[in-house]
């Protein structure tokens, strides 16, 4: 798992700290600091975590992308690991328009 950000125990008992709850713990944190941070220090930020090599095809499910109906949906984190907009409109796209 990449240490992106924090996760502390929260006080609901959620303690599970296996792969799939903390992706999707990091995923709900991730989506907020999105929303509430500048999108050039988000591009900064997120090139750190930017796959090379052979760790490019090795997409973490809830973090890069979730699965709906059957589809790859990537998400806002993945968009920014990439470092540019693809031009296809993504559901999930943070570039500015």
């Amino acid at each position: 798992m990449p240490t992106i950000l924090p996760v502390t125990l929260g006080l609901t008992g959620d303690a599970c700290f296996c792969q799939g709850c903390l992706s999707k713990k990091l995923a709900v944190k991730l989506e907020r600091l999105i929303a509430s941070t500048p999108h050039a220090e988000m591009l900064e930020q997120a090139a750190r975590y930017r796959p090379i090599g052979e760790a490019s095809s090795k997409l973490q499910e809830h973090l890069d992308y979730t699965t709906e109906n059957g589809f790859m949906v990537l998400s806002a984190w993945y968009h920014l690991k990439r470092g540019t907009c693809c031009g296809n409109g993504c559901r999930h796209c943070p570039y500015p328009s």
